[in-house]
């Protein structure tokens, strides 16, 4: 379902980097392929200054979506919004997880950056389907963090340090320098030079770093495949796994739990969590993994049953 489009002009140079990860994914993935030029369409939609080379460029990409979701009318990834949307979730997940783990192992390379790119990339896309979860917002933030620390220090012949950024760096992450929105820097070659990382290893990375890359430096650099399953939480942190009533100051967490048939009281993030597990799952039979979507179900099936993780 690969397609050629018109060049991007300058006035919709914001959506080239989602319109290059759906070309990249047009023969591996048509899912993510789909809604990468989905979001790209809806970015560049907004755009007020529009000639006859932007629009161009948008009825194409409009004329390849609408002839996709009739080819592809069968598959609820692409007709079915929550499907959709932990599709790409668990998608981008496992391109994180695999750039986390081989980023804590200090094995850099451009493959951790493509992959932790990315994941970015498409965390950015999952906003078509509404506000993000404090999970996936922290995971789509480092990711963005992380793709630009790593390849700025092997442009400047510099060690990586390994790892997450400390916690209370988190608030000084120029978050903003990474959206479809930002500036683009003229490119690799002209970009600044980041802020030396320690000298030690041990040390924790610095603050993230305010000239964060906006294209894709190794753009002739094939993402890697996601692994099976995710194996750990990832970057550091902590998954938001569901609590207080959202909006309701004060709620408690262990109000209105419900009963298993075997007599165990489950709260409410343990039904997040079984939730999860399912949309893993399914997740894992698109990609025809077997294995993975078992043992996920019996995960969520123990939990539900037992109220015991793992």
């Amino acid at each position: 379902m690969a397609a050629n489009f018109p060049p991007v002009p300058p006035a919709l140079k914001s959506i080239q980097h989602y319109l290059k990860t759906a070309q990249e994914h047009d023969s591996r993935d048509p899912i993510v392929a789909y809604w990468c030029r989905l979001y790209g369409l809806q970015l560049g939609l907004k755009v007020s200054n529009q000639g006859v080379e932007e629009r161009k460029l948008l009825l194409a990409i409009m004329d390849w979506l609408e002839t996709t979701k009739g080819q592809m009318a069968d598959n609820e990834s692409i007709t079915n919004d929550v499907a959709a949307q932990a599709y790409l979730e668990n998608y981008a997940l496992k391109l994180f997880l695999y750039a986390d783990k081989q980023d804590r192992a200090s094995n850099f390379g451009k493959n951790v950056v493509k992959a932790f790119y990315t994941a970015g990339m498409i965390y950015d896309v999952c906003q078509i389907f509404g506000d993000l979860t404090e999970e996936v917002t922290q995971n789509r933030k480092y990711a963005k963090w992380k793709a630009s620390y790593i390849h700025n220090c092997l442009k400047n012949g510099e060690t990586p340090v390994a790892g997450p950024m400390p916690t209370e760096d988190d608030k000084e992450f120029d978050h903003d320098a990474f959206l479809p929105n930002a500036d683009p820097q003229p490119g690799p070659s002209n970009t600044p030079a980041p802020q030396q990382p320690p000298p030690v290893s041990s040390q924790p990375p610095p603050a993230g770093p305010t000239n964060f890359i906006t294209s894709d430096p190794f753009s002739n650099v094939k993402a890697p495949t996601p692994p099976s399953e995710p194996e750990k939480p990832p970057g550091g942190f902590q998954p938001y796994m569901g609590g207080p009533v959202a909006g309701v100051v004060g709620a408690p967490v262990e109000t209105n739990r419900l009963v298993s048939p075997t007599g165990v009281q489950l709260r409410p993030d343990q039904l997040t969590k079984a939730q999860k597990y399912c949309r893993w799952a399914e997740s894992a039979l698109n990609y025809e993994d077997l294995k993975t979507s078992i043992d996920n179900l019996q995960k969520a099936l123990r939990l539900l049953q037992t109220g015991q993780d793992g």
